[in-house]
Order: structure tokens, then sequence, then C-alpha cells
């Protein structure tokens, strides 16, 4: 193949990856991490380095979210984003809990199913 013919052919329709939308991409965000987190969860304290780059993977996410509604240009209606700004302070707070062993991963797991769940559902309303 020449370098004429891959110019040619470079933009057409079947060669171009589909553009996802924020939603997707945060869906996308929520999925890999949580995989991550039952992953982690699955080995246990046995993996501990594991369990830290999962948590923090989290908490990176969550700390991008926090800061996203925080802003007061943010498009999301007042309450949702008191929501999950709450959801990140819980978060934290737990992840500090699981890394120090007194808590149990879990509750991050079902928390990010739970957003991947609102995600979903506002993608197929979309």
């Amino acid at each position: 193949m020449n370098a004429l013919h891959m110019a040619r052919t470079a933009y057409s329709a079947p060669t171009q990856a589909q553009t996802r939308t924020p939603r997707a991409t945060e869906y996308a965000a929520f999925a890999r991490i949580t995989a991550r987190l039952k992953a982690a969860e699955g080995a246990g304290r046995r993996n501990y380095p594991a369990l830290a780059a999962a948590i923090h993977e989290n908490r990176k996410l969550w700390t991008m979210l926090a800061a996203d509604v925080a802003d007061g240009d943010n498009g999301l209606p007042q309450a949702l984003r008191a929501r999950i700004f709450y959801l990140f302070e819980f978060t934290t707070h737990h992840s500090r809990e699981v890394l120090n062993g007194k808590a149990d991963i879990g509750p991050l797991v079902e928390v990010n199913t739970a957003i991947m769940r609102g995600l979903g559902k506002s993608e197929a309303s979309a």
C-alpha cells in the first residue's frame, strides 16, 4: 500500500472510530476502574499493591468528578451535583478505611456500579 492510497482512505467511514459521548466516556472509565476494584477485591489483602493501585485510580476518578461538579459552570442540577460531591467524600473516606484494613472494598464497587447504571440509563434516553 502506498502513501497516496493510505492518505485517501485514512478518513473513510469504515476506518473512522466512533466518537464516544461524554457519558459513554464516563461509563467506560467507571467500568475499567470498577473491574480493577473487583479484581483487587478477589485477590484480597494478599495483593496489597493491586488493591492500593485500584483504590488510587478510583480516587483520581472521583476527584475529577468532584472538581467538575464543584465548578459553578457545571450544567447539572444543584441537587445532583451535591449528591455526586457527597459520593466523592464517601469514597475518599471509605478508601482510606479499606487501605487501613478497617473496611471492605465492596461498597466502593457498589457505588461505582450504581453510577454506571445511571450513566447507562442516561445514555439510552439520550
